[in-house]
């Protein structure tokens, strides 16, 4: 029950800053899951791709309770959401792919890389000047298409990509925060797909599971996570983020240095 316990609290976690920056979660469930699956001694060498592809499906639950506020906010462009899902779906399934042929450590290197990518995004203010409009089909396939591999293979919404780009694309900030939850939803079918099917014929990972997908974490987690992410999303339009965006990015460098000191 211990284990419960700390799947909700995480789960509340992680929905409420999803919620509150229109990220998927992952960058907080992935090294803390890694945490709690080793403490459970669960198979060394698939602890990494497990945290992955549970992260991965507890991503599809956070971003509908997490669009759907931001939708009555009016804040979700769903043009720009149609535009991207094709790409998206493909991107995400190639990215789980991926992953499953990567050692754990490997793959843990590369998450701490990005988190840090992610943090230093967020502490130096790093936002692109609005200086084109969006671009057409082609163009918008292409960048669904990186933002569903990279997201699919670090396990996050696809918030760190797609927000700057609607940023850089005149897109308001509010409509940038509240389009990227929308496309966590895609991201996670794609992404949750692969590592279901990846999953499939490895015959050592704790039970109950579907592939990379541990059952009685997602259970809880998402069980959290659609209560608290909606309220993210309420307090995103209503609160000053700027000193919350920094207390989340230093977060974010703890978090990755503590996953980067264990897998190295």
């Amino acid at each position: 029950m211990e284990w419960y316990a700390a799947y909700l609290l995480l789960g509340a976690i992680a929905g409420f800053l999803a919620g509150l920056f229109g990220v998927g979660g992952g960058t907080i469930l992935v090294p803390v899951l890694l945490f709690l699956f080793d403490a459970q001694r669960f198979p060394s060498e698939h602890v990494m791709h497990l945290a992955l592809g549970t992260s991965m499906a507890v991503i599809l639950f956070t971003s509908l309770a997490s669009l759907r506020k931001h939708h009555q906010h009016g804040a979700v462009n769903w043009g720009v959401v149609r535009s991207l899902t094709p790409g998206i779906l493909f991107g995400a399934a190639l990215g789980a792919l991926l992953a499953a042929s990567i050692p754990t450590r490997g793959l843990g290197i590369f998450f701490a890389l990005f988190v840090y990518f992610a943090a230093a995004q967020i502490l130096l203010d790093m936002r692109p000047h609005a200086s084109r409009q969006l671009p057409g089909m082609l163009g918008m396939t292409l960048i669904g298409t990186l933002t569903g591999w990279l997201s699919s293979l670090v396990s996050i919404g696809g918030g760190t990509i797609v927000t700057p780009f609607l940023l850089w694309c005149n897109v308001p900030l509010r409509n940038a925060i509240g389009t990227s939850a929308a496309i966590g939803f895609p991201v996670a079918v794609g992404g949750m797909i692969g590592y279901v099917a990846t999953g499939m014929s490895i015959h050592d990972l704790p039970a109950p599971n579907l592939g990379y997908v541990y059952l009685p974490t997602l259970f809880w987690v998402a069980l959290a996570t659609v209560v608290s992410a909606p309220l993210g999303a309420m307090a995103a339009h209503r609160m000053k983020l700027d000193w919350l965006r920094k207390l989340f990015a230093v977060l974010l460098l703890l978090l990755a240095t503590k996953l980067l000191l264990k897998v190295l």
